[in-house]
């Protein structure tokens, strides 16, 4: 098995289509306002029905704020690389630090040719691309003085000025297959970016030894090396092959690709946004999660019952707590603003504000039970007190979630989404844009909340359960609100519906969303209150 660590991201790869331009970007932006992490495009300038990748990117970066971009990969032999450095430079400036290069040594060479580049054998394309990395890399180099000076067999910079720096650092990733390529990723890249679909069983376990090995023998990490993954496939309700079935089979089988081949960064091939949707509002969250609980079990150090731990009312000894399934937990999502450090326990649960937003109330907080007191001299070691910490990093995604959602909203009502963008979207859906940007936004919150609660319900509050009753009313209120907060989304659900098919919807949805807003903060705060103690008291990830 093969895990380097990595963050997950997911990302888009999408068909620089020129038949209906304004339908290639607007693709683009849905990728980012369902969640996705990153946008790419396939690079082919001798295509005629496709867009310039490169004047697309450039746009689709102006279109968003958030999404990352890169081509998916570069035709070098069609891009000079001094040219290309500054271009990645300056697009990266541009959007803040967004850009990523991918980078191919070609393919399709009578195209190429055709089109004033130089027909080159596997072996030169090699050569040239590690060229290629060198100008770009001196050229970004703007703490060196002096020019650039690469003196290369196809390649040759004599005293470029050097500059300008991207925004951030830009990672290179290489599309590779055959072993000198492979090789070439693990000396001088960032990322390997193959294709699902022209790999055979073994390759990707058999490309990580290459770049693995050439890694290290030019005195680098394997983790250094991002492994990222093309791959496409076809969402339906029974499994019939791989990336074939439903989302939950999507979730298990990246999950596999992620802790045994290394693989963190996913890219969908489509340019369907019900699949996009799919993809980033339930098969990403699932292999977060899934990834996360199994790294917190390998991670998690094997503990040895105590006298006095194993005579606890309610916990099991520890040959049993060993057996039980790993708890599967979301990843996070923000850095935590508790601290982890050892002693006194320091996660501070979040407080309760008390501010409400609607004048409707889903329940009565005055009688909410809780749990035991903390015992005031106990210590609690760093990775006890990062089990509360992590909730409080779940949680805390769910609330900057809440509040983009507001923010949506409130951009709808003053009429900022203009018509130029709801023609870039006109072909995807059949609403108004605005209309349908805030749709797909709130439907993809209100399945992130659910799977995050579902979780709770099936593995973590059993657990808690079993191993102190002391907390077993404070489990079942969870419980119970979990199940009234699911009512709440379905009303968020039923006044999309009303705001689509009235002009005076836009009332019940703000109305919704805040019964949920009130509903969603009060309940956060009230776990967060109960559980973080317990959940480094009781061990549990």
């Amino acid at each position: 098995m093969s895990d380097y660590g990595h963050d997950l991201v997911f990302g888009s790869f999408v068909t620089p289509s020129n038949d209906d331009p304004d339908r290639t970007v607007g693709v683009a932006v849905l990728s980012e306002q369902i969640g996705l992490d990153l946008v790419t495009f396939q690079d082919h300038p001798y295509q005629p029905a496709f867009l310039d990748t490169w004047t697309l990117l450039s746009f689709v970066a102006a279109r968003t704020n958030r999404v990352h971009l890169a081509a998916n990969v570069t035709n070098l032999p069609l891009r000079p690389p001094a040219v290309l450095a500054r271009s990645v430079a300056s697009l990266d400036l541009l959007s803040g630090g967004r850009v990523g290069l991918g980078l191919g040594a070609g393919a399709f060479w009578d195209a190429i040719e055709a089109m004033g580049g130089r027909r080159l054998t596997p072996g030169q394309g090699v050569r040239a691309l590690e060229e290629a990395i060198e100008v770009i890399r001196q050229l970004w180099d703007t703490e060196t003085r002096g020019g650039v000076r690469v003196d290369g067999e196809f390649h040759r910079v004599v005293g470029a000025k050097r500059g300008p720096a991207p925004a951030h650092a830009v990672p290179i990733w290489l599309g590779a297959y055959k072993p000198r390529m492979l090789q070439l990723t693990g000396r001088r890249a960032d990322g390997w970016l193959p294709s699902l679909g022209y790999l055979q069983p073994g390759d990707l376990a058999k490309g990580n030894a290459i770049i693995d090995d050439a890694a290290q023998q030019a005195g680098r990490a394997p983790h250094d090396v991002r492994r990222l993954l093309n791959i496409s496939g076809e969402f339906s309700a029974v499994g019939r092959g791989q990336l074939n079935g439903p989302a939950e089979q999507w979730a298990r089988e990246l999950t596999e690709l992620a802790l045994g081949e290394g693989v963190s960064t996913f890219i969908l091939a489509s340019d369907d946004p019900d699949d996009l949707r799919r993809f980033a509002g339930e098969v990403a969250p699932a292999v977060r999660e899934l990834v996360a609980a199994e790294r917190e079990r390998a991670a998690a150090p094997e503990r040895t019952p105590t006298p006095d731990r194993a005579a606890e009312p309610g916990l099991a000894a520890e040959p049993e707590l060993a057996a039980e399934p790993a708890p599967v937990a979301a990843a996070p999502v923000r850095a935590s603003r508790a601290s982890v450090t050892g002693g006194a326990f320091a996660v501070v649960p979040t407080p309760d504000d008390g501010v409400r937003r609607s004048d409707q109330q889903v329940w009565d907080e005055s009688v909410r039970p809780t749990g035991p007191m903390p015992d005031p001299d106990r210590t609690y070691t760093p990775h006890e007190q990062a089990t509360g910490a992590h909730l409080v990093q779940i949680h805390d995604g769910l609330r900057a979630e809440l509040a983009q959602i507001h923010d949506l909203i409130e951009q709808v009502a003053a009429g900022e989404i203009d018509a130029g963008t709801a023609r870039s979207h006109i072909n995807t859906m059949t609403m108004r844009q605005n209309r349908w940007t805030l749709g797909v936004y709130c439907e993809s919150y209100c399945r992130i909340v659910t799977t995050h609660h579902t979780i709770e319900d099936q593995s973590l509050f059993p657990r808690l359960r079993a191993r102190d009753p002391r907390l077993g009313p404070v489990v079942d209120r969870l419980e119970q609100e979990h199940h009234v907060i699911h009512d709440v989304l379905e009303g968020v659900d039923r006044a999309l519906v009303a705001y689509v098919g009235s002009p005076d919807g836009l009332t019940e949805l703000r109305a919704a969303v805040d019964l949920l807003t009130d509903a969603l903060l009060s309940h956060l705060s009230y776990e967060e209150r109960e559980l973080v103690e317990p959940l480094a008291r009781l061990g549990i990830a």
